[in-house]
């Protein structure tokens, strides 16, 4: 579908930008991805999200639409053409939402405890919530799934989207923490979940390769060292 009109301000590492690109590719929508520096920020971002100056940013025509599950949400309303992204029966789209929220607000932000934990030893107990999160979710699967390919759905949906951004830094943890996460005898319908998501035509080409967001990991640790270097030269 060409869309001249749609631009999605952004960077290819993000998880939170992949879901917006993912939303699109299911639409088959057109849109013109326009590369942020999250360091120095453009003008354009800082007039279309002066609130969080974050990205992503979608642009719908002069129409600036910022969080990108406001976006997803916003491009399954607008953009009827192709199946909905969200669940047509309000108890399941709540409950797709309620998952959501958990992903966002208490699994992922694992990943950054055990990136800036300061002590070794208390990374392993942060690798186990992560893996007891990704053990929830297999129940989740599993009980909302009624033998489906994706959660509860033929077809990628809302909660599949949220939770399969993700992906790409879940194997950086594996790689990183030497661990597997996604594994047979914990969570096999996840684990086949994943190798089914990623092998869709709407989402084998958005998700970054682990190499490059390792790299990304590097120059943020990098720079996390620099400025408490800085700091405790200013404060000491």
């Amino acid at each position: 579908m060409a869309t001249s009109d749609v631009k999605l301000l952004g960077a290819a590492p993000s998880p939170y930008v992949n879901r917006v690109q993912v939303a699109l590719n299911l639409k088959s929508i057109d849109y013109e991805l326009i590369e942020e520096n999250v360091i120095a920020k453009s003008e354009l971002l800082l007039k279309s999200n002066p609130v969080h100056k974050k990205i992503p940013v979608f642009i719908h025509g002069s129409k600036p639409i910022c969080e990108s599950v406001v976006i997803v949400q916003y491009i399954d309303e607008v953009f009827t053409n192709g199946s909905s992204i969200f669940p047509s029966d309000p108890y399941e789209r709540a409950t797709a939402r309620f998952w959501a929220a958990y992903i966002d607000n208490k699994w992922f932000p694992l990943f950054r405890e055990l990136w800036t934990a300061r002590e070794e030893a208390a990374r392993p107990a942060v690798v186990d919530k992560i893996v007891e999160g990704l053990v929830l979710l297999e129940e989740v699967f599993g009980k909302g799934g009624k033998g489906k390919a994706f959660f509860g759905r033929d077809s990628i949906g809302y909660l599949d989207i949220v939770l399969g951004c993700y992906l790409g830094w879940l194997w950086v943890l594996e790689i990183t923490a030497e661990v597997k996460l996604l594994i047979e005898t914990k969570t096999p319908e996840l684990l086949a979940w994943a190798e089914r998501f990623c092998a869709n035509d709407a989402v084998k080409d958005v998700l970054p390769e682990p190499a490059k967001l390792i790299e990304i990991l590097r120059i943020c640790k990098a720079r996390e060292i620099v400025a408490a270097a800085a700091a405790n030269k200013v404060y000491s």
